[in-house]
């Protein structure tokens, strides 16, 4: 899969709340696909991130230093939508990693630009072990879903770095 291709609804809706379905993996898979776009980094995680509309529909997606390094995946996929986007509220965000809660390449963490932009919903296929300024996306106030059956695709792109 090329990660610009997409149909923006290929995978089918989010799952309501903390259930999950089968288009929950899929958009996952699409995210763990984003990571291995990610530029090549000695000290940085590779990531993916899409944001989906309750809809089923992709709202944006991105990777890991996709426009400039140190960016986030999470980050550039919100960057990618307007701030008022009202289908934030019931989107779902889908990343290779848990959102990082502290260390963050803006002056916001991820956890903390994905809550403030209205989506509570979160679903990552690797929660790697805590690293020093990290913490949990949940204190954030978001909804975290781990399907750890996409950990192994996760964890590929950073195979270096563990």
């Amino acid at each position: 899969m090329n990660v610009n291709e997409h149909s923006p609804t290929a995978c089918g809706r989010p799952g309501p709340g903390d259930r999950t379905t089968v288009a929950d993996g899929a958009w996952l898979a699409v995210a763990c696909q984003l990571a291995t776009a990610s530029p090549p980094s000695d000290s940085e995680f590779s990531a993916g991130a899409v944001v989906v509309a309750d809809d089923g529909t992709e709202l944006a997606r991105s990777y890991a230093r996709e426009s400039r390094a140190h960016h986030h995946a999470e980050e550039g996929a919100l960057a990618k939508l307007r701030p008022d986007d009202p289908r934030l509220a019931a989107a779902t965000l889908y990343a290779s990693l848990e959102p990082c809660t502290e260390d963050g390449s803006g002056p916001r963490s991820c956890a903390r630009l994905i809550r403030d932009a209205g989506v509570r919903r979160v679903v990552v296929a690797w929660r790697r072990a805590a690293a020093s300024g990290t913490g949990r996306a949940e204190e954030a106030g978001l909804t975290v879903i781990e399907l750890s059956e996409y950990a192994d695709a996760a964890k590929s792109p950073n195979s270096h770095l563990m």
